[in-house]
């Protein structure tokens, strides 16, 4: 029986996790810039997109950097380790940590607004902010989307990191199911024998 409830207690996890609109990436920031700087420095960012309430949110932790910060945003769409343009605001996002080796921030923006985007990514993908979420969601989805991180001794970006998706929690929840299933079925096995 209590597996019973357990298996019920998975699937209703399941079904509520599985209407939640925001997706996340997630990426280590480091020497992965191209070509590589050499930079010690490290970081770390939290995306997340969603399409229902058209909310792109963004965190980030970076630490060890050999100058300061210039400029931070998030490049798409190109596969790794490519390099393209700045698909969000330029010259960085408003409020980033400017002139210093570390620091975090976090910041939501309303991607109905063309001042989320830079212009150009606007006009290359549509010419609308639509447009422009739409192609920044699939570029985020398809793995080929990085954030940057400019400093002074490297302008072209000291560290970055492609940004990869974060398993919902629905993929955990039906994991779940799957252990609770074949735990009831070893169960049922070992009584019949």
């Amino acid at each position: 029986m209590r597996l019973m409830k357990l298996a019920l207690l998975a699937v209703l996890i399941a079904c509520t996790s599985a209407f939640a609109a925001p997706i996340y990436y997630y990426a280590d920031l480091g020497n992965f810039e191209n070509p590589a700087t050499g930079s010690a420095g490290t970081g770390v960012a939290l995306i997340s997109i969603d399409t229902v309430t058209h909310l792109l949110t963004v965190d980030v932790t970076f630490t060890g950097l050999g100058a300061g910060v210039t400029a931070a945003h998030i490049h798409c769409c190109v596969a790794a380790p490519g390099n393209v343009g700045v698909a969000t605001t330029t010259p960085t996002f408003p409020g980033f940590p400017s002139g210093v080796t570390s620091g975090s921030y976090s910041n939501t923006f309303d991607l109905t607004l063309a001042s989320s985007f830079r212009a150009g990514f606007i006009t290359a993908n549509g010419g609308t902010a639509a447009s422009a979420e739409a192609v920044l969601a699939t570029g985020l989805a398809a793995g080929e989307a990085y954030f940057n991180i400019h400093t002074t001794t490297f302008p072209g970006g000291e560290i970055r990191g492609f940004l990869v998706p974060v398993p919902e929690p629905a993929t955990y929840a039906l994991t779940g199911i799957a252990l609770v299933g074949i735990a009831i079925g070893r169960r049922r096995r070992s009584r019949l024998n």
